[in-house]
């Protein structure tokens, strides 16, 4: 644009005319010819034209501007240019809906034509074929959307598939896709932080919604990984597609699978279309180009420390390891580490190495926490329940590792029991045989009976039980109400407590603070003393033998269940109805067909997501199963069996409206207590008597 520029160099500053613009005065030179004098308004940069022309005469200070684009240049550019566009047929979709949209059909369709080459295997020419698929793609990664149910159409749910081979890394446990889910978090953040309007509601701004888990490391549908197609065509205009034909094989590539909702702005084509095929094809780019390997490669590092800490502590004569340093107190109100919290020490008497980590190893058999109010004992066990999970760098609990089966147990007033065997407990009730207890609302100390019979028959090895979540007449009884009572159907739990490690190999970690009974029956004894331990043992057996407390032992009794499940109200549907009923309460309920399960007593389970699915899991139970007795265990399972070749969305259904799209897997063991709790079901029990 140099003659434009020297021409409005030459111009008087308060010009209003613009004469030499528009005039476009051009002297042309022919070699030794004479000079010749024309007039041409297009100025040229490079090979483009711009044509100046007065708007009209009262507007010489707003020109009309017009722009000349060789078509060559354009054809050149534009097979490139088609395959950088982020997915561009789902743009198609959205840009021919209507602007008030409110199923977004098209998009879900996702009808596409496939167009084949001139001559197929045979020699025959192929006519091109319409199918639907919702997977579209931004160059070599695919974005699935699908509906996450019929109420929320404006909120699909969409998965993005990754080859790894796009971050450069080859680990694809449960570890790196947990990593890999809080690593994208920032840019999703970041994109919201672009959305948000306060004054207005999600539903007009947009948002994202990107599952943020808390510390646990757990198998998630929102993020794994699969083997998922390569892209075998090219995108012609519309939703037509070309198939290749270039010889080449594209088997699936493995790749890691984000999964989240978009909730799209109601009424504004415009801004979805910004959302869905702009700003997130871009942050998914900007999270692969700046991932840290090196953190990835830290994450990693711990997943492999813990899991072979778990592995020793399998075959070692310990039930839990705490590290030292670890953070056991958690912030007020939060799952987060506690700020300038005292950090955990071993006492001198138990400190172990493992795995090149030095801590505390508690050992199996029965164990007793003591401490006087907020010592930190309480917290000490929850650190021990929380060790059940791995957990992320940075929780503070990264290394408290705890065997795998071990089991909260409380008391439950108003739980459902059917057909338990607790006359380990209970020797007898007024109005029924404990050796085939059933009750619709049992009392406290039934209902922890029964907890810790069915834990045992889970397959639980340790016991973690607090005593102010306990029915004191459960736990323990004195010499002098022993005296005093002489007809008590109640066997206190530490007069079995022993038993039941010697004969079932089940350890016991209990928290006390009001009674001194249990000293008598613990193997080892430690007191919190401002979040501090110490092994208290030897003082306390002394104290127990001045006072003459010991421990009593019953005559050995049987621990096995001996019960069948029918497939009678066993269903996802209400009695009468055709349709499936399925919900789940924040409260911590479970709401299916005719059962309204109450699950508050599961203290094992750590995250919402993981009630969801165990909804989900009891439905996918209920609705598989075509026997009339049901071997519940073999079937769970096989569905757990499923949930690893396939992941965890097998168990998903679109048809509920009331539950949520995000899953985390919960173990086996809260899985068969969420049925043991239900209260139309029919369990048949076998009477099983007292075994010497």
């Amino acid at each position: 644009m140099k003659r434009l520029k020297s021409k409005l160099l030459a111009m008087e500053p308060n010009t209003a005319t613009y004469t030499e613009m528009y005039n476009g005065s051009i002297t042309k030179c022919y070699g030794h010819q004479p000079e010749e004098k024309d007039w041409d308004p297009t100025y040229y940069n490079g090979d483009v034209g711009f044509r100046i022309t007065a708007t009209h005469k009262l507007a010489q200070d707003k020109p009309t501007v017009t722009i000349m684009l060789p078509i060559d240049l354009i054809l050149n550019d534009y097979d490139e240019i088609k395959e950088r566009m982020p997915i561009k047929r789902l743009k198609y979709y959205l840009l021919n809906m209507q602007n008030d949209t409110s199923t977004y059909k098209e998009m879900y369709d996702g009808e596409i034509e496939d167009n084949f080459p001139s001559t197929a295997w045979d020699g025959h020419s192929m006519e091109p074929e319409i199918h639907q698929t919702s997977i579209y793609w931004h160059e070599d990664k695919s974005c699935e959307i699908t509906s996450t149910h019929k109420l929320a159409q404006s909120k699909p749910t969409v998965t993005w598939n990754v080859p790894i081979e796009n971050f450069g890394f080859e680990n694809i446990t449960t570890a790196a896709a947990d990593y890999c889910l809080r690593a994208f978090a920032p840019y999703i953040d970041e994109l919201n932080d672009e959305l948000y309007n306060r004054s207005r509601p999600d539903d007009e701004n947009g948002k994202y919604y990107l599952y943020k888990p808390s510390g646990e490391v757990l198998v998630r549908n929102t993020a794994y990984f699969a083997l998922c197609p390569q892209k075998d065509y090219e995108n012609g205009s519309g939703n037509t597609v070309y198939m290749l034909n270039d010889g080449l094989s594209r088997p699936p590539k493995m790749c890691l699978c984000i999964r989240m909702q978009v909730q799209l702005p109601k009424r504004k084509l415009r801004k979805t279309i910004q959302m869905l095929c702009r700003d997130l094809p871009n942050a998914v780019d900007m999270f692969i180009s700046q991932f840290d390997i090196v953190k990835f490669n830290e994450a990693i590092a711990l997943s492999e420390k813990q899991n072979a800490i778990r592995s020793w502590l399998k075959d070692s004569p310990y039930c839990s390891f705490i590290a030292n340093g670890s953070i056991l107190p958690r912030s007020k109100g939060t799952d987060l580490p506690m700020l300038n919290a005292v950090p955990f020490q071993s006492t001198p008497e138990d400190e172990i190495e493992v795995c090149g980590v030095r801590g505390m190893g508690i050992k199996r058999g029965v164990t007793v926490i003591t401490g006087g109010g907020y010592s930190g004992k309480s917290t000490l066990l929850d650190a021990i329940s929380a060790g059940i999970y791995d957990h992320i760098i940075g929780d503070g609990r990264e290394l408290c590792i705890t065997d795998e089966s071990a089991m909260t147990i409380s008391a439950e007033d108003g739980r459902s029991v059917k057909s338990v065997n607790i006359s380990p407990f209970i020797k007898w009730l007024p109005d029924g045989d404990t050796h085939n207890f059933s009750s619709e609302h049992a009392s406290g100390s039934t209902s922890q009976a029964t907890n810790i019979m069915e834990a045992v028959d889970y397959g639980a090895k340790l016991l973690l039980i607090d005593e102010d979540r306990s029915a004191t007449n459960f736990m323990i009884r004195d010499k002098m109400m022993k005296e005093l009572i002489e007809k008590e159907p109640i066997t206190p739990f530490t007069d079995r407590v022993n038993e039941l490690y010697a004969s079932c190999g089940v350890s016991t970690i209990l928290v006390i603070g009001g009674s001194g009974e249990y000293l008598s029956v613990a193997e080892r004894i430690y007191m919190m003393e401002d979040y501090l331990i110490h092994d208290v043992t030897e003082k306390s057996k002394a104290i127990c033998a001045t006072h003459g407390v010991k421990a009593d032992l019953s005559q050995p009794t049987t621990w096995r269940q001996s019960r069948t499940l029918y497939s009678d109200h066993f269903s996802s549907y209400p009695e009468g109805s055709g349709t499936e009923k399925l919900g789940v309460s924040d409260m911590g309920f479970i709401i299916i067909g005719d059962e309204i399960i109450d699950i508050r007593g599961l203290h094992d389970i750590v995250s919402k997501r993981q009630l969801d699915a165990l909804g989900y899991m009891l439905r996918y139970l209920e609705t598989h199963n075509i026997d009339r007795k049901i071997d519940i265990d073999a079937r769970i399972n096989e569905l757990y069996d499923e949930i690893e070749k396939d992941g965890l969305d097998t168990v998903f259904s679109n048809f509920f409206t009331t539950t949520e799209r995000f899953l985390d897997l919960p173990r086996k063991f809260e899985l068969k207590a969420v049925i043991n709790r239900m209260r139309h079901i029919d369990y048949i029990g076998e009477i099983l008597h007292d075994q010497m």
